[in-house]
């Protein structure tokens, strides 16, 4: 279910939006009828990470744990 809140409307608190987000609601804050946010529980922006997903993606150089050289933290570099 979405529920489709305008910011010009103060008929809706944020505690009553957070209870429906809550309990399964999506819910779509506008603003003059465009879209500008949408209110999601944080579990849905919580992904698992998933070990070895893309293995060989990233090889990292032989020499990424050499120290960076002066210039470098100077600016210079």
């Amino acid at each position: 279910m979405v529920k489709t809140v305008d910011l010009s409307e103060p008929n809706a608190t944020l505690a009553e939006l957070v209870s429906l987000v809550s309990s399964g609601t999506q819910v779509v804050v506008t603003q003059d009828g465009n879209p500008v946010a949408r209110l999601v529980p944080v579990d849905a922006l919580i992904e698992a990470r998933i070990p070895d997903l893309h293995p060989g993606a990233f090889e990292p150089s032989e020499d990424c744990d050499t120290p960076l050289p002066d210039e470098f933290w100077a600016g210079e570099a």
